[in-house]
């Protein structure tokens, strides 16, 4: 796992962990105490950074496994992992210990962090095509960023062409062309309800495609 995940748990040791101040009424940090999910969970609660670091070294790996597994671009995973244990930090009553244990939750939260991601990267995908399209003499990306893109745009390409012919045409003319739900209806020669219905079925399946291993792994 990359050097830079563990700059969350070193900070969080230090005091100086850069996501949200404790609000008002949260303690400073306790000894480190072994204990189960909820102790730990409420140990977050009353502030103590330390809680934060151990939570970041039992369970950092597991979430950036979940993360790299769906986007496959480990700077991205990275930005994951952060947003996650900020989470965790800003807002620890939102686990539930009795839902389950803690690595699953963060896990999951994990998975939904990144998905959001291949969605936003699917339509910034849809766009740059789109406007390569309109300007054909337009300068290329620079190598920088066409590298930093790759992993994730190869990935989401090659679920698109995994998918059923009905439904990788809705997605194509949705996004990659642009159209709306009425407009894809019109130039598929189908229905709209079927439009918007085969392209929610798409974009779940794209979902289950692009975290099958998470799925597995998990």
């Amino acid at each position: 796992m990359p050097a830079t995940l563990y700059q969350v748990a070193s900070q969080a040791r230090d005091g100086i962990f850069a996501g949200p101040l404790p609000t008002a009424g949260r303690c400073a940090n306790v000894p480190r105490v072994g204990g189960t999910d909820a102790f730990l969970a409420s140990r977050l609660t009353a502030g103590d950074g330390l809680a934060l670091a151990e939570a970041f070294d039992r369970f950092g790996r597991a979430v950036y496994g979940a993360a790299v597994r769906v986007i496959r671009d480990g700077a991205s995973a990275q930005d994951v992992v952060q947003d996650v244990f900020v989470e965790l930090w800003s807002r620890p009553e939102r686990y539930d210990p009795a839902a389950g244990p803690l690595r699953t939750y963060l896990i999951v939260l994990a998975r939904h962090r990144a998905v959001d991601l291949v969605r936003s990267e699917l339509r910034r995908i849809a766009r740059q095509e789109r406007h390569h399209l309109l300007t054909p003499g337009q300068q290329p990306e620079a190598p920088g960023d066409q590298v930093l893109a790759a992993a994730m745009a190869a990935a989401i390409r090659d679920a698109v062409r995994m998918l059923p012919d009905g439904q990788r045409r809705v997605v194509e003319l949705a996004y990659f062309e642009g159209l709306t739900c009425r407009e894809v209806a019109l130039a598929a020669g189908i229905p709209e309800g079927t439009a918007k219905s085969r392209l929610r079925l798409a974009m779940a399946k794209l979902e289950t495609m692009l975290d099958r291993q998470l799925l597995e792994w998990s």
